[in-house]
């Protein structure tokens, strides 16, 4: 499946599964399992898995492009899939014969939902310093602590997780990534996500209580964590936030753009539309939405070309697609006057997921600072 056939797929069922959905889901909170089993069953679950694996061999772009085909319609399904990419990409990059029949080639079948589970209480937006321990036995590891914030948890059907060595002072590099299967024992997930915007992403925490793994659920080699991090990660879930707010921004304009032509003053008859300080504050923001989306579809460019640039030009992107959203979203909500402060309106939803693109790890304030350091030609993690 070339991009182009991905994205009319996207598009078909953004129109007929998430469009349909995506209210209900917004007001219960509820996880969008069909949504994401009609992708699964296109095809696109298995978008960047590698064609010798049975998927469809895609890269960064193509993650770019699909989630924010599927965040115009519904956000929440949108982050979910593109964390089952992202998990994706991590399992792949090192993946042994055993990981490709027993995670890669099921994802590429349709038949399994994986996701990323990195971020714990104690670091918080250094998802990159785990404190969950990963302790080696006489068959495999063992696993104890927490995960936050891990998207489609307890959905799932395998987790990608990061763990330090037990009992080392290890410096960054020395950390680990595991696949958990969703039904190793010791996994206690938390309460529902209760959340104020994407509220159907399953945001949920999990405690590790000595969770114990095959040893082929080690991906790469031991303290392989910083490269996956930097070279799969990073840029895999930079593009998936950036696609995916990207979606929302892009729902809001439209939003707006079908209030300003249908609404009409009584007694003029004109429609906004027709007011040239609108028109200029339309043009504007269209703008601004067609600028951020091409430096996001280049640094995905770069990311899959191999471009040394390619991470700052990556966190430039999310840092940007964060400031668009937000702006734009606001700026909608003010182009429709109180109609768009009333109970139930969609643009409240849209204002309320696209706010949250500034703390997703990592957060828009890091991105500069990870940025700077990496054009400047200093080390990304420096102190």
């Amino acid at each position: 499946m070339i991009l182009d056939e991905a994205l009319a797929v996207a598009r078909k069922l953004a129109d007929e599964q998430l469009r349909p959905r995506k209210q209900q889901i917004d007001e219960s909170g509820e996880w969008p399992r069909d949504s994401l089993r009609a992708l699964q069953a296109a095809g696109l679950g298995g978008l960047v898995v590698p064609s010798d694996a049975g998927g469809q061999g895609h890269g960064l772009l193509a993650v770019a492009r699909v989630c924010d085909v599927l965040a115009f319609e519904c956000p929440s399904t949108a982050i979910s899939y593109g964390m089952h990419l992202v998990g994706s990409a991590v399992v792949a990059a090192k993946a042994t014969a055993a990981q490709r029949r027993q995670y890669l080639e099921p994802i590429a079948r349709g038949e399994h939902l994986t996701t990323l589970a990195l971020s714990e209480p104690g670091t918080g937006s250094h998802f990159y310093l785990p404190e969950t321990t990963l302790a080696r036995s006489s068959d495999g590891y063992v696993l104890h602590g927490t995960k936050t914030f891990v998207t489609s948890g307890g959905y799932a059907d395998s987790y990608v997780m990061s763990a330090a060595p037990v009992g080392a002072a290890a410096p960054p590099g020395e950390f680990s990534c595991v696949v958990v299967p969703n039904h190793a024992r010791g996994l206690q997930w938390a309460s529902d996500w209760n959340g104020w915007g994407m509220r159907g992403n399953a945001a949920r925490s999990v405690q590790l209580d000595h969770v114990r793994i095959d040893r082929d659920d080690l991906l790469g080699d031991e303290g392989d964590e910083i490269w996956f991090v930097f070279n799969v990660v990073a840029p895999f879930f930079l593009v998936a936030m950036a696609g995916t707010y990207l979606g929302i921004a892009a729902a809001a304009l439209a939003a707006a753009r079908d209030h300003l032509l249908e609404r009409r003053h009584a007694h003029t008859g004109l429609r906004l539309a027709d007011q040239p300080i609108v028109q200029h504050r339309f043009g504007t923001l269209w703008a601004e939405l067609l600028r951020t989306r091409a430096l996001v579809w280049d640094a995905a460019r770069m990311g899959d070309d191999g471009d040394p640039d390619a991470l700052p030009a990556l966190c430039s992107a999310k840092a940007e697609v964060a400031i668009t959203a937000e702006h734009i979203t606001t700026e909608a909500m003010t182009l429709l006057g109180g109609r768009g402060y009333g109970n139930g309106h969609p643009l409240q939803r849209m204002y309320r997921d696209a706010r949250a693109a500034h703390v997703m790890a990592p957060p828009t304030d890091l991105l500069r600072t990870w940025t700077g350091r990496a054009v400047l030609g200093l080390p990304i993690l420096g102190e």
